[in-house]
Formats: C-alpha cells, sequence, structure tokens
C-alpha cells in the first residue's frame, strides 16, 4: 500500500506558510511520493522505505533499482601523455589527469585505441561523439546527416518512468552532440537556473513567479518543506535519513551557486584593460556553470526526475582556469610549445578535478544499500583525440560505475581504429538495451574483464 500524505498548514508572522505531514501507513512509501508547498515540487530519492517488504532483505535487491547514465562530452579533447596512462589492466601507472580520480580507480575504465574512423579534422565532429555514425555522413558542417545519440536511445527506452525523458545541458560548442532519432538535434538547456526550475518548480505562473522571488531573497525551497522533512526523517532508517540529508545539502549548493553567479550580473563592471575586447570574456564562470550541471544531474538522479543526462562542455575563456591567460580554445592549439600546454593542463585538470566532485557525490549516496555510482554509468569523453590537429583518433574516453567489471586501462584497438559506437553497443547490452547495429558499428566491444 501506499503512503498518504496529509498536510495542515498554519502561519507565522515573518515566514512563509509551515507544512507539517502525518505520514499514514509506515510499511512503505510510494516511489512516488513529493514535498509539496506553494510552487515547489520536490522528488525524493529512492529510500529503503520504498522498496516492496518482500524484497527489502533479498540479495538481489540492486537489480529492482532504475539505472540511469550521464555523457558528458568535451569539445576540446585531452593531452594524451596527460589522459592515457602507462600499462594495461587494474594496475595501470596513473598520469596527470587520472590521479586526480585516483579514489575511483575501482570503478572507472579508461579506453586507448578508440576512434571515428575517417572523421575530418574538424570541430564539428562533435556531431558524432556520441551518435558515431560513419564518416561518409558528417564530411561537410552544411550537409551533415546524423542518426539517434546514445542518449537519446537510451531516453527512448526509459522515457515513460520518469517525469523527465532526458536532460541536455550544456555550454557553447560548435555543434550540438545530443540527437533525436531522426537525427535532429535536441536543444541544449545553457541556464542552470532554467534547468533547476524545470526540476523543482512547479503550479502556476504566480506561484512560479513567487518562488523565484523566494530564491532571490536568500530563500532556500528547503525553508519551506523543513516541515515535511523533519517528519519524513523521524519514519524512516538511518541510511534514509542520510540520503535526505545529502539531497538537501546538493539543493543548497546548487541555490547558493545560482546565487553567485547572478551576483556578477549585477557587479559593477571596470574598464578592461588595453587590447582586451568582450569576446575575451565571454564565459566568466566555466566551472562554476561545469559543477552546477553536475549537481543539478545528480539531484535528477537520486530524485528518479530523470534517468538520463546529457553535459556539453564548452571552451574556458582567459581566466576561466587559475593562472590560464589563455583561452582554452587558444591553449589547446599549442603545437607541443610547453607554455601553452601547461595553460591547456590548467583547464584539464579544473575539468577533472569537476568530474571527481561529480563521481565523490554519486559514491557517497546509496540507494539499496548500495552506492549511486553502481547504478550509474557516466561517460566522459571526446570528438578529439589530438586537440592541436583536430584528429578523432585515440580519443580520450573515460566510464565510471554503471555496475560494470570495471578494467583500468583497456586498449581498445591498435593504431586507434576501433570504432567507438562498438563500446556503445557494449554499453547498451549492460543497460538491457537491446541493440543490433548503433551508427556506423554493428560488433560490439568484447567484454573488458
Amino acid at each position: 500500500m501506499k503512503a498518504h500524505l496529509v498536510t495542515t498548514t498554519s502561519r507565522r508572522m515573518e515566514s512563509s506558510p509551515v507544512v507539517s505531514v502525518r505520514l499514514m501507513n509506515l510499511r512503505r512509501l510510494s516511489r512516488r511520493t513529493f514535498l509539496r508547498v506553494g510552487g515547489v515540487c520536490l522528488g525524493l530519492p529512492m529510500l529503503e522505505a520504498m522498496c516492496p517488504i518482500r524484497v527489502r532483505a533479498v540479495d538481489d535487491k540492486p537489480a529492482l533499482m532504475p539505472r540511469r547514465l550521464m555523457l558528458i562530452g568535451r569539445g576540446l579533447g585531452a593531452h594524451a601523455e596527460n589522459f592515457f596512462p602507462a600499462g594495461e589492466g587494474m594496475g595501470y601507472k596513473a598520469r596527470r589527469t587520472l590521479q586526480l580520480l585516483e579514489n575511483h580507480r575501482s570503478r572507472l575504465t579508461v579506453f586507448s585505441g578508440l576512434s571515428h574512423p575517417g572523421y575530418p579534422n574538424t570541430h564539428f565532429t562533435e556531431a558524432g561523439l556520441f551518435t558515431a555514425v560513419g564518416a561518409e555522413r558528417i564530411e561537410r558542417f552544411e550537409q551533415i546527416r546524423n542518426s539517434v545519440s546514445l542518449d537519446q536511445h537510451v531516453a527512448a527506452h526509459w522515457a515513460k518512468h520518469t517525469r523527465i525523458a532526458s536532460l541536455v545541458m550544456g555550454g557553447f560548442v560548435t555543434t550540438p552532440m545530443s540527437y533525436d532519432a531522426q537525427g535532429t538535434p535536441v536543444p541544449s538547456e545553457r541556464n542552470p537556473a532554467a534547468v533547476f526550475r524545470r526540476l523543482f518548480l512547479s503550479g502556476t505562473p504566480r506561484e512560479t513567479e513567487l518562488e523565484i522571488h523566494r530564491l532571490s531573497q536568500g530563500w532556500s525551497i528547503l525553508d519551506r518543506l523543513v516541515g515535511q522533512l523533519k517528519s519524513l526523517g523521524s519514519r524512516v532508517g538511518t541510511e534514509d535519513r542520510d540520503q535526505l540529508e545529502i539531497m538537501a545539502t546538493t539543493i543548497r549548493q546548487a541555490e547558493q551557486e545560482l546565487e553567485l553567479s547572478k551576483a556578477w550580473v549585477k557587479a559593477p563592471k571596470p574598464r578592461p584593460p588595453a587590447g582586451t575586447a568582450a569576446d575575451d570574456f565571454e564565459n566568466p564562470t566555466w566551472s562554476t556553470g561545469q559543477r552546477m550541471r553536475y549537481d543539478l544531474a545528480f539531484l535528477a538522479f537520486q530524485t528518479d526526475s530523470t534517468r538520463v543526462a546529457v553535459s556539453t562542455e564548452g571552451p574556458g575563456f582567459p581566466g576561466d582556469a587559475a593562472g590560464a591567460v589563455l583561452g582554452q580554445h587558444d591553449a589547446s592549439h599549442h603545437g607541443q610549445d610547453a607554455s601553452k600546454l601547461e595553460q591547456y593542463y590548467r583547464y584539464e585538470d579544473e575539468e577533472t578535478r569537476n568530474l571527481a566532485g561529480f563521481l565523490d557525490r554519486l559514491s557517497q549516496a546509496r540507494e539499496a544499500g548500495e552506492p549511486l555510482m553502481d547504478r550509474t554509468a557516466v561517460l566522459w569523453a571526446s570528438n578529439l583525440g589530438n586537440p592541436s590537429s583536430h584528429s578523432s583518433e585515440n580519443l580520450p574516453v573515460l566510464l565510471a560505475g554503471g555496475g560494470f567489471e570495471h578494467g583500468g586501462h583497456v586498449v581498445a584497438g591498435a593504431a586507434g581504429r576501433r570504432d567507438l559506437g562498438s563500446l556503445y553497443l557494449r554499453m547498451l547490452a549492460h543497460l538491457g538495451i537491446d541493440t543490433k547495429t548503433f551508427g556506423a558499428s554493428s560488433e560490439m566491444m568484447a567484454a573488458w574483464r
């Protein structure tokens, strides 16, 4: 039987309504239990109390939990000497990039030798990163003939289970990375605040407007739900209370970062240094934007608002990474110049630290006693193996979490000729989605362990 929420509303003179909740029939909570007041509608993480009583102590309980997929598309590749480790298998020797992810060694696989064979050396090959179409369909920017991307293929199978079929977010990139079944680009939401509203604000236009105003005045949506959260927390187990606390902490962090980014819009603007232009400082919140998208994806997964999310990572501008005076794109065209390479590394390090924070959060959150990371496949990849030459060979590809038997460093193909689509077929099989061909690939990569 489902849990019922009985609400009563009272008013204090100096605050918004306080909602108290009485949970009836505490044996089991419905997976669709929401906390709601005014224009706020907050889904809950998957709690132990939501599992059917007869399976709460069964060993295969995690098999009943939903799977998730997170794709991160990096438009400017990675420096091979930093990204790819020395040695193969779980005993690889990490270099600069993987050293920042060392805490997650047992739950990730880094692939070398994966490519988009025959792709032109251009930025617009971003269009094929997650579709893996053949080179003949992506030769010219004006004549791209794409097919469905990995995220949308999975979303088509999972959409019936969630309110939002997929969450496509991201900064500026040359070409979209997410495509529907007709090969049409799926719009990407660049504004984290809009994603936040989509996830948590509902009700009439007037109610939504009031909630936005409250956020701008420093109110947290949690302030309006404190009674419900306390009541719920007193009626669930310790593990469930921990998950509610993680959710609440992430919401507060997301709200605070959104407000910090708004503050810069209103701040007085100094005169720019001689020889600089507005375009040089077009995106002053590059790294913060990445962290916001990770926070929002985490919240969407934890509350089961969606099971598929995409974040496209555009280039950083001068100053977006500490100590970098060149923009990321300029630094990526390093030509092996040591000073440019060092600045490029700073952007890489910042991206990697942001990914590490996301993986930390997934590892800490629990679902049916297991880390949420074990239910969430995270693919971090780029369409460029060498950003300096725009080559699409030997792409930097990292897969984390998802319950895979991870293999450390897997050499997937000689001389970078193994089609990236073969990995996508393996991932789809693992996710329980039977797919014979994907993009230009009909050969599934063999299991790496």
